[in-house]
């Protein structure tokens, strides 16, 4: 299955902070809380974003996704109260009988009905939904233009709709792939407008009608999004009266938690220069805790360039990673081979990482005939201000054994275009597998001709294939041992290391925790103590 690329951080802020936003409390004491993110938003239209971690938030303030997963990487129902399956390929979804719109009205089935049509257009032409696992689809994920009804969407009563897949899915998959993901919208407002419409519908930019617990007032891709209480949210009236989220620099962080114009920051969605780390530790006005290591700075080969495994084995070989943990991060990291971190319950520690042994790696280099003449390109996330200079470090490392490199840094955006094409030799980003569920974004990034690795193993596809027929999580650590134990020996990808994020809470904001997943899932009840 392809997987979209979500839950990595996003673009470089280049400016300052919004100085003029306000902070814990206006003049005329409005409850406001501040989010900190080095994130900048890709769009606030649904039909048009793809699913980075900012734009599904932001998007996800207003319309709440079906589940979400919680602090503990349980999955938490949000618009949804119900999800099942008896056979991997009916999924019955029952919308929260309590779930309303804020003009009062019910969220129906067929909202929800209604809405995945309109992603599946091939006008509206969004693919990160991956909707081609359901009949009635396309191999692309689309039904025909206009559609009025899909073969793997059942509305079975006002308040429940029935997915059908065209093969087996397990149930985490569903809820992680899909129901992270899918979200309602008024049928009774976008059926005003063309799917062409859709995408450039104004009405986006300042929805009257949501089921979410904030509206959105006003926003800038680079600098602020910016949201308002819905007081008749069907949670419960959010306890604060605005939400900003502040996109700046990752350097700008310290001064913003200082000077109390940041409140709150993210593990994914806040990239804190690990430089900063004990600096904001040491602030009195803040609470700091470490995420569980769960950011990899994964580092893709594409090996329709690199196509003899043993140098790309030397790449590894050839740098010290343990060191880059100590140094880069503080120790806050591990360092790992493959996908799985032991954040996920499929750890398996029997799964040694490849040692640094430089000598190894001029060996594997010798038997490959390399000749040093050819420079590497190699691509790095420019937000990502740590492993932009720890690329520097891999570079140095690399000369040493013989592997020239030319690094290019650029945006998230521009390197996401690159990343689709076979332009790089290697390519490094932050990116966030799910623990309790890596299998789409393994198999998307493992899939063949077209991925960001170009890498496709038979064995890796069946081990793949057999975590979605089990729950058994000894079977499943089996399965992904597998995976993980391929890559090492073949590397289309690696890991540099494993972040363990810093986040950070001013202490008067109460309800509210830095965390990787579930950040917004109870923003209702966030507060402001005096």
């Amino acid at each position: 299955m392809k997987r979209r690329m979500a839950k990595m951080l996003s673009l470089l802020l280049a400016g300052a902070m919004l100085a003029s936003s306000a902070i814990c409390a206006s003049a005329d004491d409005e409850k406001i809380i501040n989010v900190g993110v080095t994130s900048s938003l890709g769009g606030i239209n649904p039909f048009v974003i793809d699913q980075t971690e900012i734009n599904k938030y932001a998007v996800d303030l207003m319309f709440l996704p079906l589940v979400e997963l919680d602090a503990d990487s349980n999955f938490q129902y949000m618009l949804a109260d119900s999800i099942t399956t008896e056979d991997n390929i009916n999924f019955i979804v029952h919308i929260d009988d309590d779930a309303t719109w804020s003009d009062g009205e019910p969220v129906t089935a067929y909202d929800l009905e209604y809405t995945v049509l309109r992603m599946a257009s091939p006008i509206v032409n969004n693919t990160t939904l991956m909707l081609y696992a359901f009949e009635g689809t396309s191999d692309e994920g689309f039904v025909e233009e206009g559609a009025t009804e899909m073969a793997g969407l059942t509305v079975l009563d006002d308040k429940t709709l029935q997915f059908t897949a065209k093969y087996s899915m397990s149930l985490t998959t569903f809820n992680n792939t899909y129901g992270r993901y899918l979200r309602a919208l008024p049928k009774s407002v976008i059926e005003q407008y063309s799917e062409e419409e859709l995408l450039t519908a104004d009405w986006f930019n300042q929805p009257d009608v949501i089921n979410g617990p904030f509206f959105l007032t006003d926003y800038d891709a680079d600098h602020y999004i910016s949201y308002e209480a819905n007081e008749d949210y069907w949670k419960g009236a959010p306890k604060i009266d605005k939400l900003n989220i502040k996109i700046v620099d990752g350097s700008q962080v310290y001064a913003g938690l200082q000077s109390g114009e940041i409140d709150i920051t993210q593990l994914t969605m806040t990239s804190i220069p690990e430089t900063d780390y004990e600096s904001i530790e040491q602030l009195e006005n803040v609470t700091t805790v470490y995420g569980d290591p769960v950011t990899n700075q994964s580092v893709f080969v594409q090996t329709a360039n690199l196509t003899d495994a043993r140098v790309r084995q030397a790449l590894v070989y050839a740098i010290d990673r343990e060191m880059l943990v100590e140094q880069l991060l503080n120790g806050h990291g591990e360092v790992i081979d493959g996908f799985i971190s032991s954040a996920s319950p499929y750890y398996d520690e029997s799964i040694e990482p490849l040692t640094y042994d430089p000598d190894k790696a001029k060996e594997l280099l010798d038997e490959a005939g390399w000749d040093g003449s050819q420079t590497l390109q190699f691509y790095v996330w420019s937000g990502d201000t740590t492993f932009v200079n720890g690329a520097q470090v891999l570079a140095a490392q690399w000369a040493a054994v013989g592997i020239n490199v030319e690094i290019t840094t650029m945006d998230l955006a521009n390197l996401m275009t690159v990343a689709g094409t076979t332009d790089y030799d290697i390519l490094a980003v932050q990116y966030t597998y799910a623990p309790v569920d890596p299998y789409p974004d393994v198999a998307w990034l493992l899939s063949g001709e077209g991925s960001w690795t170009g890498y496709s193993n038979d064995e890796i596809n069946a081990a793949l294939e057999d975590t979605q027929t089990t729950t058994d999580i000894a079977q499943l650590t089996a399965d992904y041992a597998i995976v993980d134990q391929i890559v090492q020996e073949d590397v289309p990808m690696f890991s540099a290391y494993v972040i363990s994020s810093m986040g950070a809470v001013n202490n008067r904001i109460v309800g509210a925790e830095p965390t990787v997943y579930g950040f917004f899932n109870d923003v209702q009840n966030w507060d402001v103590t005096d």
